[in-house]
């Protein structure tokens, strides 16, 4: 609800001239690495196809047609497109948007931190993120810890996420949520346990990657058979102090794979009921002209000046939250 007496910003000087530092040092970090910083559209005539986020829309006429654009929530395909046109290794420092209920970690509007790294894995991602944390945070010595996202769920639910039955799974989620034992989607089941369980957990000392997710949550990711066995996701999320700071990928390049994902995303959203969406398709034809083969992450910078600053609640970092906008 609009109020015309709250004038004042949600964050104190002090903390957005930390905002200001923590800006102009990333950009220092990545000017340093000649890595280019590009600025893509917050409105797209097309959306991402990940059935369990949603947009915020826009409805507008022009040129005597009505348009329905859509407010990104991540740069990543904008990115992409830029990617197959040749750009090399890119990053961007902008606003992000995500039609979601807000919350002590949560904004509908918030700043991300995305790059990509031609020639790069998941693996030297990571280490590259561990030498950007380390600048951001003047601390030299600073070593993230690596677990396997099996190990994770072995060390703090005793359950193999890859062979643990479907019985298992909701059981231990009715146990630890007020959910569980209704709930037949294994991956749900699995994300309830480790937001509720092993998030809390993990990343308490010192920044911790979480790596070698299912293939199911391979999202953008490409996958692999791992030393056990397992088909997993190139995929990588950084957690510290309960806090999920960053999601990042060794790239998926293949275009046919990437139109067979788009699609099961569509039956996935339809058999949640949710709001059917134009899914950005330029992606699949930037895809056929070719990629190369590179890693990327989005990283959260609200969240991250919150740990810096030891702020509880989000809006103690933003100039003026949804309530102040």
């Amino acid at each position: 609800m609009y109020h015309a007496s709250l004038w004042q910003p949600n964050a104190d000087i002090l903390t957005l001239q930390k905002r200001a530092q923590l800006l102009k040092t990333i950009r220092a970090f990545f000017d340093d690495l000649e890595v280019m910083e590009v600025d893509t559209q917050c409105l797209s005539l097309g959306s991402i196809s990940d059935p369990h986020i949603e947009v915020l829309t826009c409805e507008t006429r022009s040129l005597g047609e009505d348009l329905t654009y859509y407010l990104q929530t991540s740069p990543e395909y904008a990115m992409k497109r830029l990617l197959c046109a040749g750009s090399d290794s890119i990053y961007q420092l902008g606003k992000v948007f995500r039609a979601e209920d807000v919350g002590r970690r949560h904004s509908i509007e918030f700043t991300m931190l995305e790059w990509y790294r031609v020639g790069f894995d998941h693996w030297q991602l990571m280490a590259e993120i561990e030498t950007l944390l380390s600048v951001l945070l003047n601390e030299s010595a600073l070593k993230c810890e690596r677990l396997s996202y099996q190990n994770a769920f072995l060390q703090h639910t005793q359950l193999d996420p890859f062979t643990a039955a479907l019985s298992q799974l909701q059981e231990y989620a009715h146990q630890h949520t007020e959910y569980g034992l209704q709930e037949d989607d294994r991956d749900t089941l699995l994300e309830l346990i480790f937001s509720s369980v092993i998030e809390p957990a993990i990343g308490q000392v010192s920044p911790c990657f979480i790596h070698s997710y299912p293939a199911s949550q391979a999202a953008l990711a490409k996958t692999h058979v791992d030393d056990t066995g397992n088909q997993v996701a190139a995929r990588f999320e950084l957690y510290w102090q309960g806090m999920e700071l960053a999601n990042g990928y060794h790239e998926l390049t293949d275009a046919e794979e990437q139109s067979r994902r788009f699609v099961q995303d569509k039956a996935a959203r339809y058999s949640l009921k949710r709001a059917e969406r134009q899914f950005d398709e330029r992606l699949i034809s930037a895809l056929q002209s070719g990629m190369p083969e590179c890693a990327g992450v989005a990283l959260g910078v609200d969240r991250l000046l919150m740990l810096m600053c030891c702020k509880t609640h989000i809006s103690d970092v933003l100039p003026f939250a949804h309530d102040r906008a």
